[in-house]
């Protein structure tokens, strides 16, 4: 899971916008969905509760690490989509969190006026008139469309822990990363209802199209709120 899946999540609730889900897959979706879904509440579930025990500063500092290490994706995905300004600010970003801010612990860019957003090559193949292809389950990973799901290599190379030569601490650090995004979960979890598979499908869907058109023509406080939510 990723940070994505907080704002589908949320999104469903509050706007309303047409995006025709393919699902070809239904059945064998489901079961990878199943087995997601006894994965996490057997590990990861359990570790997220035992997290969210950390000290606020703390979790704080680990979420703005993982962010920090998402710039450079976000800068290349800018540029890609055409965004120059843009991609000046993530980077930006990312040289002032990276230096000032401790290596990305402290969140100084966000203080000095400059935006965080959150880009990948889904998106700019998205942006790029290329569809979404039939949504998918992936087992361990979570939902996903085709398009997504090729467009993972691109946006692990350009992650910050891609590179690491220490295979223990890269993995020791994705390991760290889906503990943090679950926790930021549990807060949420109650507001699903009815059927969980068509709920996840259905507000992933909608969430990358959210995401795809940066919220072009989609107005909500709530959706403002929610921003709030996440940052905090």
């Amino acid at each position: 899971m990723n940070i994505n899946i907080i704002f589908c999540i949320i999104l469903i609730f509050s706007i309303n916008i047409y995006c025709e889900i393919s699902d070809p897959f239904e059945d064998l979706n489901r079961a990878s969905f199943q087995i997601n879904e006894t994965v996490d509440s057997v590990i990861l579930k359990p570790v997220a509760v035992t997290y969210s025990k950390t000290p606020t500063p703390i979790k704080y500092g680990i979420t703005n690490f993982f962010r920090n290490l998402k710039e450079v994706d976000n800068t290349v995905n800018q540029l890609l989509q055409g965004k120059p300004k843009l991609a000046v600010n993530d980077l930006s970003r990312f040289v002032i969190n990276s230096t000032i801010g401790l290596g990305g612990l402290i969140d100084v860019a966000s203080n000095m006026g400059l935006e965080r957003h959150d880009e990948d090559f889904g998106q700019t193949l998205g942006v790029w008139g290329i569809p979404s292809g039939p949504y998918l389950m992936i087992p361990m990973l979570g939902p996903s469309s085709t398009r997504d799901l090729l467009s993972r290599p691109i946006s692990s190379f350009l992650g910050g822990t891609f590179h690491m030569d220490d295979s223990n601490v890269r993995i020791s650090l994705t390991a760290l990363d889906a503990i943090e995004t679950r926790e930021r979960l549990l807060d949420v979890e109650s507001l699903m209802s009815g059927d969980k598979y068509d709920f996840v499908r259905d507000s992933y869907s909608q969430s990358r199209e959210y995401e795809i058109k940066d919220g072009i023509d989609i107005e909500d406080d709530f959706i403002d709120d929610m921003d709030d939510f996440l940052i905090d």
